[in-house]
């Protein structure tokens, strides 16, 4: 019979098995743990960044808003204030604070795709990666395990089966050795002793089997799967550390990029902090507020000893600028009053004629529109609204009011101009192509163009008489060149009525004499021919004609193929260039007809591609 090894034999070796297997789970949940900390991390830095980000575009978008804040209103009396070299600064500051917040976006906006969103994607494919990475360690630690109790299956069974053989050994051999029991009990015994040894040996084989197999496997688990996993899990690691630096590394570097443009915006700030003058705006508050009055005489000495003989003094503040002449009279160079219930300096013939006397010797001595005018002028000052003269101001401030009022109504006469030239040729191309149009459909709107050009002329002629008034010299006709392409519009006689006068409001706050009365008459014209009465355009640049063109409408020349010609008048948007062949010829041609080279030193020249 063959003796078998007990089990326990082989435990130690078992046991140690078991122990690995429990301290490479072990392993496995630390390193979890771990990788989970440093994807928190990552996220952490993530959520960081992209509170950065919101910071920057809240502080962009305030200083944005500061700029627009302190920005000046359009058409308000901000804009004035800004001519001054210090408020210009202030603007040029503004203007640079609103870059300067631009430059906080590009931060905001750098960091949201080269940061936040690089990493947002790396974390989620990092999370893959290692949930991959542990199910393949989950998956090799549960088949080792699975190898494990199929050993202590095995090693379970081997044992019983070893047991089992003893006691039926032990029972043989009672059997045996007792006297008192039958030949056939004992070989019973014996057969069944002999099967149990034959299931111990089978179960030895089996176990023995089994455990070659659990080392074979143990052996590859250790040393080639987990160290495999253990290998990824620690690159995988490895790169998230690297990504994170390197994200770092360029939230510095988009701080970095922006920093000279931003040294730019603080340069501009500075050099226009350096370009206030204080002398030049100095003399700028002179210029807007000096009165053009000359200062007060001495005061003479009045001599109340003669009571007959007492006289107000002719240089005294509320007259300065007076020369206590006698009565004015109309047409004369001497001066006078306008207001006609203001107190005068009368003579001693005056003071002992009656009231009713005087007033009719002056309804009769100047016209009754002057008094009406004056007296319509002194309640318009006492409601708060300023006369259309501007005689409120004084004599340097009205000057420039009223030549501020003459530019721009010369600039609105240009405009309604430029719209009738551009309807003129829309027009003539109706006429000359019907299916494009009617061109009676733009008569009306030409009419209505006509009458506005003509009362624009008239407020012209009107405010330069009394700019002309106050230079002291009589108005002459608008040199500022108009283009025309129209028919001229009649000019009625009109005429700018002004008298020899002392201009003074009636609370007395103002008076401005004028040396003598001027009246404008403005002769009338006939409806002559279109360029009769205005200078030659100048000459802008010269062109080539590409094509042929037989110019059979009214206001076209016809050009030949390859012939140059003179520039006056460049395309306004509606297809046409005005052209000259001599100082006789001269008309409109297509733009497309012609090569247009304009001279870069002409006045509106534009620059052809």
């Amino acid at each position: 019979m063959v003796s078998l090894p007990h089990p326990s034999v082989l435990h130690g070796a078992v046991s140690a098995s078991c122990l690995c297997c429990r301290k490479g789970k072990d392993q496995f949940d630390n390193l979890e743990k771990h990788t989970q900390w440093g994807i928190d991390v990552l996220e952490k830095y993530i959520k960081f960044v992209k509170e950065r980000t919101e910071i920057e575009l809240s502080y962009a978008k305030q200083l944005r808003n500061l700029s627009k804040k302190y920005q000046p209103k359009k058409n308000s009396k901000e804009e004035e204030e800004y001519r001054y070299t210090s408020t210009r600064a202030f603007l040029a500051t503004l203007n640079e604070m609103n870059d300067y917040a631009g430059q906080h976006e590009v931060i905001s906006e750098n960091m949201t795709s080269l940061i936040t969103a690089e990493l947002t994607r790396y974390v989620q494919e990092l999370k893959q990666e290692r949930k991959s990475h542990f199910h393949d360690g989950r998956k090799a630690q549960q088949h080792i395990e699975t190898c494990w109790k199929q050993l202590e299956a095995s090693k379970r069974r081997f044992e019983r089966d070893c047991k089992e053989a003893d006691r039926a050994q032990q029972y043989f051999e009672k059997m045996d050795a007792d006297i008192n029991v039958t030949k056939a009990d004992v070989e019973k015994a014996r057969q069944q002793a002999q099967l149990r040894h034959q299931m111990a040996e089978d179960s030895k084989a089996e176990y023995s089997s089994t455990l070659q197999k659990f080392n074979s496997e143990q052996h590859e688990h250790y040393y080639t799967h987990i160290p495999n996993i253990f290998q990824k899990i620690q690159e995988m690691e490895e790169r998230r550390i690297v990504r994170i630096g390197e994200s770092m590394k360029t939230f510095a570097e988009v701080d970095r990029q922006v920093i000279p443009i931003i040294g730019k915006c603080l340069d501009e700030i500075t050099k226009a902090a350096e370009s206030v003058d204080h002398k030049n705006d100095s003399q700028m508050v002179i210029e807007a507020f000096k009165s053009g009055f000359e200062p007060p005489g001495d005061v003479d000495f009045e001599d109340f000893t003669q009571p007959m003989k007492r006289t107000v003094s002719e240089s005294s503040l509320s007259n300065s600028r007076g020369d206590g002449k006698s009565e004015p009279k109309f047409g004369s160079k001497s001066k006078g009053k306008l207001w006609p219930f203001i107190k005068k300096n009368k003579s001693p013939k005056q003071q002992k004629e009656p009231l009713s006397h005087r007033f009719n010797e002056f309804m009769t001595s100047k016209p009754k529109i002057h008094c009406f005018r004056s007296l319509k002028r002194g309640l318009s000052l006492k409601l708060g609204a300023g006369p259309e003269d501007f005689s409120n101001l004084p004599p340097e401030q009205r000057r420039k009011k009223l030549q501020q009022k003459v530019d721009e109504l010369n600039r609105d006469i240009q405009k309604e101009m430029d719209s009738r030239d551009a309807l003129t040729k829309m027009k003539d191309v109706y006429i000359k192509n019907p299916q494009m149009g009617d061109a009676a459909s733009v008569d009306h709107r030409l009419a209505e163009l006509g009458q506005n050009i003509e009362k624009l002329r008239l407020e012209v002629q009107k405010f330069e008489g009394w700019l002309a008034e106050v230079e002291g010299r009589l108005p002459a006709r608008s040199e500022q060149p108009r283009r025309q392409s129209g028919v001229y519009e009649a000019q009625n006689p009109s005429g700018v009525n002004s008298c020899a006068q002392d201009r003074e409001s009636p609370d007395g706050s103002y008076t401005e004499e004028q040396s003598q009365e001027t009246e404008m008459k403005v002769p009338a014209t006939d409806f002559d021919d279109e360029f009769d009465d205005e200078e030659p355009l100048p000459t802008i640049g010269t062109c080539k004609a590409l094509y042929t063109f037989e110019g059979q409408n009214e206001g076209t020349i016809s050009v030949a193929e390859g012939e140059l010609l003179y520039v006056i008048e460049e395309d306004k948007g509606d297809g046409w260039t005005r052209i000259r062949r001599n100082e006789d010829e001269e008309g409109y041609v297509p733009t497309s007809y012609v090569e247009v080279y304009l001279d870069k030193n002409a006045k509106g020249a534009m620059t052809y591609i």
